[in-house]
């Protein structure tokens, strides 16, 4: 799945831009405090749910809002 698809997909899954890109980026800090504490055997953070071609965690945090591993909780009011 190419980022961009990802970015297409997630839209329509959390509710709005806005809502997509903070989504997106508190995964990905998720996902950069799990591969920083590799090693360490705290085990925390949840590892990427999707296989990725990509090594960067934001792409990695769209494209598993877009495979609907990662869910917002944003409220259509």
């Amino acid at each position: 799945m190419s980022a961009n698809t990802a970015i297409e997909e997630g839209l329509l899954l959390a509710g709005g831009r806005f809502n997509l890109v903070v989504l997106a980026s508190r995964r990905a800090r998720q996902i950069n405090a799990y591969y920083n504490e590799l090693g360490g055997g705290i085990g925390h953070y949840v590892p990427p749910q999707v296989h990725s071609l990509s090594r960067k965690p934001l792409t990695i945090g769209f494209e598993e809002i877009a495979a609907e591993k990662v869910v917002s909780d944003y409220d259509e009011a």
